[in-house]
């Protein structure tokens, strides 16, 4: 059974390469890369796919039985990209997409929703068997800027007290690897989050604590949060959309009830504690 995975120099690309290792089938493992040479490190059979030369996506996937589809992380220009690669999977014959998709796409308020609903859309329509990975938020998203709210002496944003139920890419590229070698999850969708939800107080108490100083949250207005996010560097439309998640946050956008992440994995996904020893260590 052949795998071929988008995103492939990706840290979820890699990680899911790596966990397929782990089962044993390198020599089923096709790397989809747009610049193979930064793949050439992963050991694995390296192909040329590039979104926007759809020449090359096609004889990518010769031999295929299932394609793993990152979602594309060029927000804006990802229904066009993903259209292209599904129907190259269709025409060289691929079984089965497994797409990361978002968490509750279909009912979420997020500004990223509407393009992960049209490539479910696409890939339901495409007639081929397929799984569908909603991906709750990284919880790296949070942990990797807690460096600069140890120096600043807070955690700031904007989500009040919304809950958010992340898990690491380590869970969701478990989650991945399980299905890709799984016999079923034949047209089936999993909404993955993380085992305990937590509000951004919850995770400034617990670097606090690990810190062993005193980490205040603030809360700000998405306005305010959007400009300090842009004083940092990032570009503006970046920089209102993060804070436009955090204010969704507020109303329930990253939080799930439910285990299907764990039952995928057969484990407790990654803790809190876990994520945040791990960030400053």
């Amino acid at each position: 059974m052949s795998i071929a995975i988008t995103g492939s120099t990706g840290q979820l690309g890699r990680l899911v390469i790596a966990g397929l290792k782990q089962k044993g089938i390198s020599a089923d493992i096709i790397a989809l890369a747009r610049s193979p040479e930064k793949a050439n490190d992963l050991d694995v059979d390296v192909r040329l796919a590039d979104y926007d030369k759809p020449q090359t996506l096609e004889p990518a996937l010769t031999d295929v039985d299932t394609l793993l589809l990152i979602s594309g992380s060029e927000i804006g220009k990802r229904v066009p990209q993903h259209k292209a690669i599904i129907h190259a999977a269709v025409s060289a014959g691929v079984k089965r997409i497994v797409y990361t998709s978002l968490l509750k796409a279909d009912s979420s308020p997020l500004s990223l929703a509407p393009e992960h609903v049209e490539t479910e859309k696409l890939i339901k329509d495409s007639g081929l068997n397929y799984t569908i990975l909603r991906n709750g938020w990284y919880t790296e998203n949070y942990t990797g800027s807690l460096g600069g709210a140890v120096a600043a002496g807070a955690l700031v944003g904007a989500s009040g007290d919304g809950k958010i139920s992340s898990a690491t890419r380590q869970d969701y590229a478990d989650a991945a690897v399980a299905v890709l070698t799984a016999d079923g999850d034949i047209n089936a969708t999993y909404e993955l989050a993380g085992d305990v939800a937590f509000t951004k107080a919850d995770l400034a108490k617990e670097l606090g604590s690990q810190v062993a100083k005193d980490i205040p949250y603030n809360d700000l207005s998405e306005s305010e949060y959007a400009t300090l996010l842009g004083s940092f560097g990032l570009p503006a439309e970046l920089a209102a959309m993060l804070a436009n998640v955090d204010t969704e946050t507020k109303n329930g956008a990253l939080h799930h009830e439910g285990n299907e992440l764990s039952s995928l994995i057969g484990r407790k996904t990654t803790s809190l504690s876990q994520a945040v020893k791990a960030a400053i260590s």
